[in-house]
């Protein structure tokens, strides 16, 4: 009888340290079953905030890099403006991973708040740009600088329970999303104010003197009320003080310190990492070029296969975008993720949105209340499948590492698919702009064949689900 007590009483006891954030995070988690609902709120609002300025743009950018006159027809607009889209991942790409190296050793809510800051100061002189070059080092400058992204997905994964990561990696995905959604949106209802509400602002004012800055200067606004927030933000990294040990020294405490001596294993050779971050690259690409394509098709000439929507327009359709996203992201997707699993959910919804992108031509022969009513339904339904994948990919990959490597990990992630979604907005412009030049083509005439090439790029992301390619920590 003894002897059976003893084997359930633990031998270890594990290590708590009094000056240590990411202790107090482990110690809340060992006591605490519930999901830090406050928590995960501000990083959600944090994400928001760096996402409204990556989409903002794209309902006004048709309208600004005409307006700089960098293009000598209509057609080469879309072509200009997919290098402004691009410039702001480009940047993020050269420097994420570093990044998320200063995240690993320095802390995750430095750099979060670094990043807000930047939002701050490159999104309004963003906002301020009277030529192209200086719309796209603004953007370039703003990707750079800006790296919240991979430190807010090792955040969420810290701070949550095994059984919530879920629930935490939906709250980044959905203000992901939804950033991407609202920021295209308030760029459309607020872009050019002096056109739109001549009776409030005039063309003499700031705002009519500068068209493209209201929206900027708001998103900015937000940015600089959430970083004085992020101050009171609990910091999840570890970092030991050995003198202050709440239990005394364990073999756990002396098997931390054995590990800190040993070299880190490989980030490129643990290939449950890299496959997922691959697969979320190629997901990435069509999301940043649908996005790109999208915004260009609505407000494209009905004669060129577009919507002839206003930049207004576009943003109503995205504002409903953005509240279906939320509500499905926050109250649908968890209940689906613990069904299904990532993997087999990524896989449905890639598959789903192939039928559903391709109807996108026969979308534009319609109008009035058909239109809108079908336009804003294959809208949410597609962002949802969308979001559902990535989120699935962001639990693979912070599962793929340990939280010392998280970091960095994130930064490779973040690096990789900024490269992507840099090509993502210059090839969607591209595309777009060749595809209307051929409206009489005998074989998938007009924007025809811009979506279906989005479909390949979706193709290959599911293909690249399966085995053997795709891969899961099996720890």
């Amino acid at each position: 009888m003894e002897e059976e007590q003893s084997k359930m009483i633990p031998l270890l006891e594990k290590v708590y340290y009094d000056d240590c954030p990411g202790c107090k995070i482990e110690k809340r988690k060992d006591t605490d079953s519930r999901i830090p609902w406050k928590t995960l709120i501000s990083i959600w609002i944090i994400v928001l905030c760096i996402a409204l300025p990556i989409s903002s743009l794209f309902p006004f950018l048709y309208f600004m890099v005409r307006d700089f006159h960098i293009a000598k027809q209509e057609e080469d607009v879309g072509y200009y403006a997919g290098f402004v889209g691009s410039a702001f991942m480009f940047g993020r790409a050269l420097t994420s991973v570093f990044w998320g190296q200063i995240s690993d050793r320095y802390g995750r809510k430095p750099v979060i708040i670094f990043g807000l800051i930047t939002v701050v100061i490159f999104n309004t002189m963003f906002g301020l740009s009277v030529n192209f070059w200086m719309a796209i080092s603004t953007r370039f400058l703003l990707g750079s600088l800006i790296g919240t992204l991979g430190p807010a997905k090792a955040y969420v994964s810290e701070i949550c329970r095994d059984e919530h990561q879920a629930v935490g990696m939906s709250m980044i995905t959905s203000a992901w999303g939804t950033g991407l959604v609202i920021g295209p949106a308030l760029g459309g209802l607020l872009a050019q104010p002096a056109e739109k509400y001549p009776e409030l602002i005039s063309e003499e004012s700031l705002f009519g003197r500068f068209p493209y800055l209201l929206p900027c200067l708001i998103i900015s606004i937000f940015a600089a009320l959430i970083t004085v927030g992020s101050f009171w933000l609990p910091e999840s990294l570890h970092m030991h003080n050995t003198k202050n040990a709440v239990v005394g020294d364990t073999f756990e405490a002396m098997e931390s310190a054995e590990e800190s001596s040993v070299k880190n294993p490989s980030l490129f050779r643990n290939w449950a990492l890299m496959s997922s971050i691959i697969v979320y690259c190629i997901f990435s690409l069509h999301d940043m070029a649908y996005t790109e394509i999208f915004s260009l098709w609505a407000v494209s000439p009905k004669t060129l296969g577009g919507l002839s929507y206003s930049s207004e327009d576009v943003g109503v359709v995205l504002s409903v975008t953005g509240c279906g996203l939320l509500v499905f992201q926050v109250f649908i997707y968890p209940y689906i993720d613990r069904c299904l699993g990532p993997v087999r959910l990524a896989r449905i919804c890639g598959v789903l949105s192939i039928p559903l992108l391709q109807s996108y031509p026969f979308i534009a022969l319609l109008s009035g209340l058909s239109l809108s009513f079908v336009l804003n339904s294959a809208s949410v339904i597609k962002n949802c499948l969308s979001v559902c994948i990535i989120t699935s990919t962001f639990i693979l990959q912070n599962k793929a590492v340990d939280q010392h490597q998280r970091g960095a990990a994130n930064g490779i992630s973040m690096t990789t698919m900024s490269l992507f979604k840099a090509i993502g907005p210059a090839f969607g412009g591209a595309l777009l702009s060749w595809s209307e030049k051929r409206q009489d083509a005998a074989f998938l005439p007009g924007t025809h064949l811009v979506f279906l090439l989005l479909n390949v790029v979706e193709i290959v992301g599911v293909l690249l689900t399966f085995k053997p390619f795709l891969v899961q920590r099996q720890d």
